[in-house]
Parts: C-alpha cells; structure tokens; sequence
C-alpha cells in the first residue's frame, strides 16, 4: 500500500469527489440499463424456449463483433487487471458496448453466463475515459480503474460494501494508498444509488434461522468452505480448460461460439436442461429453501465453462453464486444445518474462492443475508479461499499473501 501526501490529497479532493460522482452515475445508469434489459430479454426466452435452438446463431454474431471490432477489449476482466498493473493505454470505450450487447445475446438465446463481468467492463471502460479529460497519469488511471470496478460491481448487485472492497482485494491492495480505499465506497454508493433512483429491484434472499456457534456447527461450516474451495477450484479449471481447447482446436475466433451453441443448443434444448441457461436466478432462491440435486452444481459448471469459453459473454459470478447455493442446498440432506443458512455460505464461499477475495465475499453475504449468519459466513469464505488453489477465473490476477505463500511452500 503506497503512502498519501495529506496535502495534495486536499487539494486533489474535490476533482475526485467529481470523478467519483461522474464515474457513478454513469457506471450506475449503464448497469440500471442492463439490468432491466437482461431481465426483459430473460422473461422472453423463458416464454420462448424455442430460441435456445437460435443459440449458435447468437454466437456468430456475438463471435464476429468481437473479431471485427472488439480484439483490443476481448481480455474483458482480465485487460483491467494488466492495465492496473501495467498502464499502457485507455481502454476502448467501446468495451461497455460490446460486452452489453454480447451477454445480452448471450442470455437471450440462452447461454450459461453471469453479469458481473458486464457490468465491471463497463464500468471500467467508462471511469478510464475520464484519464484524458483530467489529464490523469498512469498512478491516477490506477484509482480510476479501482473506481471503475467497485461501481460496477456494487450497482449490479446492490452490495455497496462488498463491491468497494472487491475492487481492492481483487487487485490484492497493490499499489493502493488511502485515496483510493475512500474513494472506491463513495464510487460505490453513487453508483448504488443511481440504480435504486432508476428504481431497480435486486433479489432478497434470507437465512430466517441461525444455529448456536457450537463446535460442531463450526467444523460442519468448515467442511462446506472446503468443499466449496473445491467447486471454485473446478469452475476456475472448467472456464480455463474450455477456453484453451476452443482456442487450439478451431483458429476462427467467431465459429466457436457457433460450434459451442450447437452442442449447448442440442444439450440444453434438446436434453431438457433449460433450468441451467441463463443467470439460474430462480434455482438460486430455491436453494434457500429446497435441496437441489446433488450433481446440480456440477452441471452448472460444466454449462457455464463451457459457455465462456466457447466465446460468449457475461460474468461468472452470478453462476459462481447458483454453484455455491446449489452445493450448500444438497448438502443440508447430510448436514445438519439449517438449508438456507448452507445455501447462504455456499453462495458467498464458492465466489471468494474463485476471486481470491475472502473480505469481499464476506461482506457481501453480511449485506445480503444481515449480521447474524457473518461468522459462518466468514468461517466459509477463508476456508474456501484457502482450499480452491492458486488459479481464479482471472488469470491475470496477482495472487500474492498468505494463500500464495502457502501455495508456494507446500506445493
């Protein structure tokens, strides 16, 4: 973590406080859009279920704008990790365009994908453009970036905490001063509430019952953040794997989401797999309160990998979610936990693992589950941090502190 000048930090804040503003609204506004778009695009598919069968024809448009227009923004999370960590130039505006119009495709004709990717690209993509207009070095497009991230994130789900925080972590508080941490929950909560004055609604979920924090209880919630370590480890694997085979095998970037949405259109259509399409939101909120199949988690990672890495666009968070709940929910048939309190811990625990973001993570399901369950849910989420391995869904992500060090020493 770098050191401030107090200083030129008070002479700075007010441009900031700007920034800040600019970069939420818009970041905010950009989400509300999307939001509403992707829940607008996913009621007609649900109504429509015949379009999964137009699936590689989304995928060839969704292929060809990327390989015509979008080469230099086609890294997606991964471009604003490297351009954190090395500055070299603006991002593309055209970033936010194209992956909104990319997860849209993709969850119209119904591809496994999340959201959080799309709303973090845009949020990048629109807070770096703001480097040229205020004339910002490369240490100020860092907090730009930082900015970017956390308005993302925290307006897509409406966790403004959590999404503050997540923009640190996930670039493992590097190169990061006292500015930056300020400034990433006042992005946060503009952002937030833009998308709550569009008047946006985001999904509740409760955990109504919370057991004693007895000896036995804890070493069942540390089961569950290993075996949630493990699921994360196997989505990060699964997303990598695909990605690499699609990449070697065919050297036409925009067929392979056509060859991968005809098998995914064949399986899921054809096969009756309609429920692992899509976000799996109303999978995810069962969860709470009916035990899923064993195998369901499994699944979902087997869709969501192959989706993403066949070419597709969105997030993986959103399916890291329905993975962990899915785990959580199957595991209360021989745990004996509360189900919704297992789903609540999967939900958050799958998701730190695969980010290496336990803090983050933790806050989260404090925002959206309350305080009561949060030693639970933080037992789980260091657990799985610490048990999913070195490798995330971000493979430009710096792995460094006890985790790596730990990694390093032992294996």
């Amino acid at each position: 973590m770098t050191s401030l000048n107090p200083k030129q930090f008070l002479l700075s804040l007010p441009k900031w406080i700007l920034i800040c503003a600019l970069v939420g609204i818009f970041s905010g506004s950009a989400s509300a859009f999307f939001l509403v778009s992707l829940e607008w695009i996913t009621q007609f598919r649900i109504h429509h279920d015949w379009i999964i069968w137009l699936l590689p024809f989304g995928g060839f448009l969704v292929g060809l704008s990327y390989f015509y227009w979008g080469e230099s923004v086609a890294k997606g999370n991964n471009l604003l990790l490297e351009e954190y960590e090395k500055p070299k130039k603006v991002i593309p505006f055209k970033m936010a365009p194209l992956v909104l119009l990319g997860t849209l495709l993709t969850h119209l004709f119904g591809g496994s994908a999340g959201r959080e990717g799309t709303a973090v690209q845009m949020g990048g993509a629109i807070a770096d453009q703001f480097t040229k207009f205020f004339n910002l070095d490369n240490s100020e497009r860092r907090i730009l970036i930082i900015l970017g991230i956390s308005a993302g994130f925290a307006s897509v789900f409406g966790t403004p905490l959590a999404g503050a925080i997540f923009a640190l972590e996930v670039l493992y508080f590097s190169k990061i001063n006292f500015k930056s941490i300020l400034l990433s929950f006042l992005v946060a909560y503009v952002a937030y509430f833009t998308v709550e004055f569009w008047q946006i609604k985001h999904t509740h979920y409760s955990i109504p019952k919370i057991p004693e924090l007895n000896l036995n209880n804890i070493l069942f919630t540390l089961i569950v953040g290993i075996l949630s370590g493990f699921a994360a480890l196997l989505f990060s694997r699964s997303t990598h794997f695909w990605g690499s085979l699609f990449s070697k095998n065919i050297k036409y970037p925009p067929l392979r989401p056509v060859i991968g949405g005809i098998i995914l259109a064949i399986v899921i259509a054809g096969l009756g797999f309609t429920k692992f399409s899509g976000l799996g939101v109303p999978v995810i909120v069962d969860s709470f309160s009916n035990p899923n199949e064993w195998y369901d988690f499994l699944l979902k990672i087997l869709f969501t990998g192959f989706t993403l890495g066949a070419g597709f666009k969105g997030g993986e968070v959103t399916p890291l979610f329905f993975v962990g709940a899915t785990l959580g929910s199957a595991l209360s048939l021989v745990i004996p936990m509360p189900i919704a309190l297992l789903a609540g811990i999967g939900f958050v625990a799958v998701f730190s693992g695969a980010t290496h973001t336990p803090i983050a993570c933790t806050i989260m399901g404090m925002e959206l589950f309350g305080i009561a369950p949060g030693l639970f849910i933080a037992i789980g989420c260091t657990i799985a941090y610490f048990s999913s391995g070195s490798v995330g869904i971000y493979k430009s992500q710096i792995v460094k502190g006890a985790k790596y060090k730990l990694y390093q020493r032992f294996l």
